[in-house]
């Protein structure tokens, strides 16, 4: 139990800290953490015009992958698939963009725009 509280503050840690790298780069956040039965949406953010659905991934090390490696095929299923839940439900008629905010260890930000 401890250690899932724990892996749950590191998350939220490193996603405050993509919130506050997309800021500075004049995304404005929609909305944070949004769940349904299909999966999660870390960040939305509005990007001139586009809303920008957001996976922010961390690794420690690359010892199993990078960060970046970390978003599989099946993860970005669950992503568009919450992704059309929040459309739906949301009424959104704008452009969607999937980008991946990746940090592996004490690694710079990596900001891949159009990721899938």
């Amino acid at each position: 139990m401890c250690a899932k509280v724990t892996s749950v503050k590191v998350g939220e840690h490193y996603e405050q800290q993509a919130l506050q790298f997309l800021v500075k780069k004049k995304l404005s956040l929609v909305a944070k953490n949004y769940r349904c039965k299909w999966g999660e949406i870390d960040l939305l953010m509005l990007d001139k015009g586009v809303l920008v659905v957001v996976e922010v991934r961390y690794r420690k090390n690359s010892r199993y992958g990078s960060a970046l490696e970390s978003v599989t095929t099946a993860k970005q299923a669950k992503i568009i698939a919450a992704t059309k839940h929040y459309i739906v439900a949301k009424k959104i008629d704008q452009p969607i963009r999937f980008d991946v905010i990746a940090i592996t260890g004490s690694a710079e930000i990596e900001w891949v725009k159009n990721a899938f």
